[in-house]
């Protein structure tokens, strides 16, 4: 096959797909991963396509969300150690929330090994990882299937998640920028992790770095909100990545990276764990999360979770005992 035939073959798998990992076009244009990646560069400098870590994408950052099989050949490795660190962040006996997609995915076999642990999901996929633990509770939103991603949304899945309250959330998305946050292709998809996020006392994005520095249609979850990313160890050419963790740590986002110990030219405010090993649990980083001035909502949310400055609980409690 000439070099045009390959490209224009490659192309048309991208366009047909959304994304497409750099093995499944190696294996439909029968040649070397190495011939591969030199056609996908050579797209990409015509604009035509855009290069992902072990793979590529429809061009622009406003794409439509691919499949489940093209989601689930990107970033495997590093989808595996993501999962592994974000494992270590649940406690026995539990309750979290953990939205649909493939990292999810890979967390949920994971927490099939922690006793007494409650899980609530609209997707189908982290249900099915969980459904033979003998000691996790699997709950399920209501909802309409979305058969891309194996997902419940809709109305019914917004509506069962109301009243819901557990300590963590578990998200992962289409893009993260320190600008918007966690963002999807899908409005649906988009609606339901929000109410997710609205049942959790902490959000824990779980992106790898393909995911930094890409901005999606729709945004989930606020940068302001977002309590913890774990994600891996960007490439050292990738400056883009590691530019995006450096300004989510400025906003106060803990940031936990897989893959290697932290070096001299790691990013301040970053918390790097070697491959294998346990985050550490509380995570300070630099600078301030941002505020926007609190509503009745929101200061009502500081009381049930105690995020009071000491001072200011200890004039509630003076002021209660009066009362």
């Amino acid at each position: 096959m000439f070099a045009a035939e390959r490209r224009q073959l490659i192309l048309e798998m991208v366009r047909a797909n959304g994304a497409v990992s750099l093995r499944e076009l190696a294996r439909v244009v029968q040649t070397s991963e190495v011939t591969v990646r030199r056609d996908v560069r050579a797209l990409e400098a015509e604009g035509l396509l855009d290069r992902r870590h072990g793979g590529a994408v429809l061009p622009g950052g406003f794409t439509r969300e691919s499949g489940f099989p093209q989601k689930s050949h990107l970033a495997t490795a590093e989808k595996t150690a993501i999962a592994d660190l974000a494992a270590g962040l649940v406690e026995e006996g539990e309750a979290i929330v953990v939205g649909a997609g493939t990292t999810t995915q890979e967390l949920a076999r994971r927490l099939a090994r922690v006793p007494g642990l409650t899980v609530v999901t609209n997707s189908l996929l982290v249900a099915q990882a969980l459904a033979h633990a003998n000691r996790v509770e699997v709950v399920m939103t209501g909802g309409t299937l979305r058969g891309s991603n194996y997902a419940l949304v809709g109305s019914g899945a917004e509506q069962s998640l109301q009243g819901l309250r557990v300590s963590r959330a578990f998200l992962s998305g289409s893009g993260l920028t320190a600008e918007r946050g966690l963002s999807t292709s899908n409005m649906l998809s988009a609606s339901v992790d929000r109410a997710l996020v609205q049942a959790a006392a902490e959000v824990v994005v779980l992106a790898d770095h393909t995911k930094l520095g890409t901005d999606t249609m729709f945004q989930t979850v606020p940068t302001d909100v977002i309590t913890r990313l774990v994600t891996d160890e960007p490439p050292g050419h990738d400056d883009r990545a590691a530019t995006e963790l450096q300004a989510l740590a400025d906003q106060g986002v803990q940031i936990t990276v897989a893959g290697g110990a932290a070096g001299p030219n790691s990013a301040p405010g970053v918390d790097s764990v070697p491959a294998g090993r346990q985050p550490r649990r509380d995570v300070p980083l630099p600078g301030q999360r941002r505020t926007h001035g609190a509503g009745p909502g929101q200061q009502l949310r500081s009381a049930l979770l105690g995020e009071q400055p000491p001072g200011e609980r200890a004039a509630r409690v003076a002021d209660l005992r009066r009362r």
